[in-house]
């Protein structure tokens, strides 16, 4: 994250909290579920339109499949919230799928999780805010005449939200999640009353339209890869379930069985208002196509490219509550922001496993650590900006971006469950408690349909979505292991090459001898305390080394050197082509390899300005020597400040900031003037 200045900072971002009231920011259940859930629950309001988008490819008469696809959908959710629920309760230290598959099926396996899990996260951020965007602009042509500025910087508001901390991030998400839900529930109760007790008629605002069949008149085959496709599009309600299995350190205690409850909730949730909005969009005969220009007819007239095809929530709503009633414009506004909120899932997902990836050395250590509200903010930023080249590259477009959706979060799926069952599979090689193995045994049973299933869906997503686009998120996946190999790979060599050796070797013996070298320009101030700095160290050998690029400036160095009559030899070497780093170098490697065993010290004067254009007028070659010596085995360099009196503004300024206390960082009150009571010594 790039330096901010305190002020804006701490407006943006708050108060720095204290290492030890981390558990300060732990969720209870009624926060977590928004955190963690926002991304099914949000899900709902693009799912079943995907469903319906798929099927409008043979005509509105293959529309009444979608229950029979809504069923399998349902199954499937309670399937893998059954199954994430042995995970939390089994590995509660919040590694999730990544921690279960590298248990049970090797590092391999756990990295490929790992891959997988990252790529989604940073397509939930990408697809929910351009599905966000776009319902917004249903309603607002200024979002949707700059989809791509818009969603970028509604990423960058998310970021700086996520970037106060978890809990608070929470609260701010629960309030509209909230309404959502509650929102949704209304119109399906509201829907069903009006429906199944007064018998009223309700239209969608495209029941009148009809639809062009792309493919008409399928069968076999053909019927079922578009049913499987159709399947696989409604499984975008299942995204984001996971996060909840990766997040069971930020809940609060007792941790699994909370996470659990969560979990429950969500797919209770998830589902029923699934289920709602699929019939409804049944009962009102909502429309939807693909190409809803030339595909949807009305009077048998294509609509044209001018037509905004609405999703299919906001178009139930309209048939529920009337167009532009209170309830209409409360849950399409509810809808838009939580589709925008449901990226907090990955906000939350992606920076927690890239910390325990990093732990793990498979990423940068920086992820690992915490910032100023104690979040993640490395791998919160790092998140936000993958997310915000996607929707640059893809133009904000939640059609195109979906197509890359749910690959990674099934491979998951798959490997966690089949890590689950081998994992009850040890455990009950060793338990002779009856109790305990029949419990074992109805988890592992639950964990193998689980696995079986998702394993299925994935070769189903595979098939169907591979050549729309998938193709790119197996992409994302492979490029994701290929640079956490590398990575852990470079931190393996390097812990083997620093390890310390049991017996004493050549980085334990003392150096022969010490030759200390003095770069000198001139003779000035910052000259004299290096030589005086350089006399004070334990050296064998110590001499001043200057180059020589200029003979009147050599010249009037050595007739200084030999009239102040300093007592340290002057040695110049010439350099024709006006270089200084190469003859430093090569003059110091000669050295070396004359007396290899012998430790080369090199002093280096530098000024110590305050002003930042002032740091570009000085030190550049002495920055240019130093990147080069470090390359050269046995030598030691050692920077020599020299304080200009512009370094005392730099002093001040930092003396200031710390005396400083950002606005809400000093809690203040009451000053109690009044006198405090000596002690009497009674008791």
């Amino acid at each position: 994250m790039p330096k901010l200045t305190d002020v804006p900072k701490r407006i943006l971002i708050g108060r720095a909290l204290r290492s030890d009231r981390l558990g300060e920011t732990l969720l209870p259940k009624r926060i977590a579920l928004p955190v963690f859930a926002s991304d099914p629950l949000s899900s709902v309001a693009y799912a079943p339109g995907e469903v319906l988008l798929v099927l409008s490819i043979a005509g509105a008469s293959a529309y009444h499949f979608s229950p029979w696809i809504a069923l399998a959908v349902v199954v499937l959710m309670f399937t893998v919230v059954a199954s994430y629920r042995q995970n939390v309760h089994a590995y509660p230290s919040g590694g999730g799928d990544y921690e279960v598959a590298t248990t049970n099926l090797g590092p391999k396996a756990g990295l490929t999780v790992a891959s997988a899990l990252l790529v989604d996260y940073v397509l939930t951020v990408a697809v929910s805010i351009a599905s966000g965007v776009e319902n917004l602009g249903s309603a607002v042509p200024f979002v949707i005449e700059n989809k791509v500025p818009c969603a970028i910087g509604i990423i960058v508001i998310l970021t700086l939200m996520n970037l106060r901390g978890v809990r608070e991030s929470g609260k701010l998400f629960a309030i509209p999640t909230y309404i959502f839900v509650t929102g949704v529930f209304i119109m399906i109760l509201w829907g069903a009353y009006r429906g199944l007790v007064l018998d009223d008629t309700m239209s969608a605002p495209t029941a009148h339209f009809e639809i062009k069949a792309e493919e008409s008149g399928l069968a076999g085959f053909a019927l079922v890869f578009l049913l499987l496709r159709a399947f696989s599009s409604g499984c975008a309600a299942l995204t984001g379930v996971e996060a909840i299995s990766n997040g069971v350190p930020a809940f609060r205690k007792p941790k699994s069985r909370n996470a659990a409850t969560t979990l429950a909730m969500m797919g209770t949730l998830a589902v029923t208002m699934f289920c709602g909005i699929i019939g409804l969009a049944m009962a009102t005969d909502v429309k939807m196509a693909e190409f809803p220009g030339k595909d949807l007819l009305r009077d048998g007239v294509p609509v044209g490219d001018g037509y905004v095809q609405n999703p299919v929530i906001t178009q139930v709503a309209a048939a529920v509550f009337g167009a532009d009633t209170f309830f209409f414009v409360l849950l399409a506004g509810a809808t838009a922001l939580v589709l925008f909120l449901a990226a907090n899932t990955a906000y939350n997902g992606f920076p927690l496993l890239g910390s325990i990836l990093a732990q793990d050395r498979y990423l940068p250590r920086q992820l690992h650590t915490r910032g100023d509200r104690l979040a993640f903010s490395n791998g919160i930023v790092l998140l936000a900006g993958a997310a915000i080249l996607l929707v640059w590259l893809y133009g904000a477009d939640s059609t195109k971006l979906i197509q890359l959706y749910i690959v990674g979060v099934f491979v998951s799926f798959t490997l966690s469950q089949t890590g689950m069952v081998r994992h009850w599979n040890r455990h009950l090689r060793t338990e002779r408690d009856k109790a305990k193995r029949r419990r074992m045994i109805r988890s592992r049973a639950i964990n193998a349909f689980g696995a079986t299933f998702t394993g299925l869906v994935l070769i189903v997503v595979l098939a169907t979505k591979f050549t729309h686009g998938a193709w790119v998120a197996l992409l994302g996946m492979v490029i994701f292991y290929g640079t956490m190999s590398a990575i852990r790979r470079h931190y393996d060599r390097v812990a083997e090459e620093i390890a310390a050796a049991e017996a004493p070797g050549p980085d334990s013996v003392r150096p022969s001898r010490v030759h200390t070298i003095v770069l000198v320009s001139k003779v000035h101030k910052p000259t004299l305390r290096a030589l005086a700095f350089a006399k004070l160290t334990r050296s064998d050998r110590l001499e001043a080394l200057s180059i020589n690029v200029d003979p009147a400036e050599t010249k009037q160095l050595r007739e200084e050197w030999e009239r102040r009559g300093i007592n340290v030899p002057l040695k110049i070497l010439d350099s024709p082509y006006r270089e200084i780093t190469r003859p430093v170098i090569e003059y110091v490697k000669g050295l070396r390899t004359e007396n290899p065993r012998d430790v080369v010290s090199i002093f280096i004067p530098e000024y110590v300005v305050g002003r930042w254009y002032e740091q570009v007028l000085h030190n550049q070659s002495a920055l240019r020597l130093k990147g080069r010596l470090l390359f050269s085995p046995g030598v030691m360099v050692t920077s020599v400040p020299y304080q200009l009196e512009s370094s005392e503004v730099a002093k001040k300024r930092a003396r200031r900031r710390a005396e400083w206390s950002a606005p809400g960082s000093v809690r203040r009150g009451p000053v109690d003037t009044r006198p405090k009571k000596e002690p009497t010594g009674k008791s």
